[in-house]
């Protein structure tokens, strides 16, 4: 059993990275592996929509680390996102991650119809595994982007985890670095924690 955490800033040791890293550490706890992959050192090239993955089964854009991420995506059990709130949206990065994962995801395990058919979908190559959004903002724009990365979940066919709240971290007015005095903030990612860790554990039975 595996739980990767994804950070989308691109601050070093961003109050985003202090959140999800929290959340992994709680989830090891209950004897699942972790792993942080942090975006802010990664080139990503947004998707082009050039449909070339539809029939190589693979991305066709110019390599750069992308291939590595989604990798990582397919082989774990559970995913989690987290990103800071630019302007009541994700950072451009997971934009650009999120938006090439997902169809070239859906690719790989169907193939594209003629017009005049109808899909019988076959699922997505994230299909059965959990995932979760963490969005942290000093202030707000968390819905809009909460909703942008559960969005994609519910769309790429991942089952949804929660906790007590939104998963969501207030920190960083004036630029700082202060998510360890979000203690609210700390108790939704010890209970987000929890259902994770026991939803893969009922998914593995």
């Amino acid at each position: 059993m595996k739980v990767i955490g994804i950070t989308g800033s691109p601050r070093e040791k961003s109050n985003t990275e202090y959140y999800v890293q929290y959340t992994l550490d709680k989830i090891k706890e209950h004897g699942i592996e972790t792993e942080l992959i942090t975006l802010r050192d990664k080139k990503i090239h947004h998707c082009t929509g050039c449909y070339g993955c539809i029939t190589a089964k693979e991305c066709t854009l110019e390599k750069d680390d992308f291939e590595e991420v989604f990798n990582k995506m397919l082989e774990a059990d559970g995913i989690l996102v987290g990103s800071p709130v630019y302007n009541s949206s994700s950072t451009a990065i997971v934009k650009a991650l999120l938006d090439r994962a997902g169809f070239l995801g859906r690719w790989i395990n169907n193939d594209m119809k003629d017009k005049s058919e109808n899909y019988q979908w076959k699922g997505t190559a994230f299909s059965g595994k959990v995932a979760a959004p963490i969005t942290v903002a000093r202030r707000a724009g968390q819905n809009f982007t909460f909703a942008e990365l559960a969005l994609w979940m519910t769309v790429n066919d991942l089952i949804v985890i929660g906790s007590h709240y939104w998963n969501v971290g207030v920190a960083g007015k004036g630029g700082a670095v202060d998510a360890e005095e979000d203690l609210e903030g700390a108790s939704i990612m010890d209970h987000l924690a929890d259902n994770m860790a026991h939803v893969i554990k009922q998914l593995k039975k």
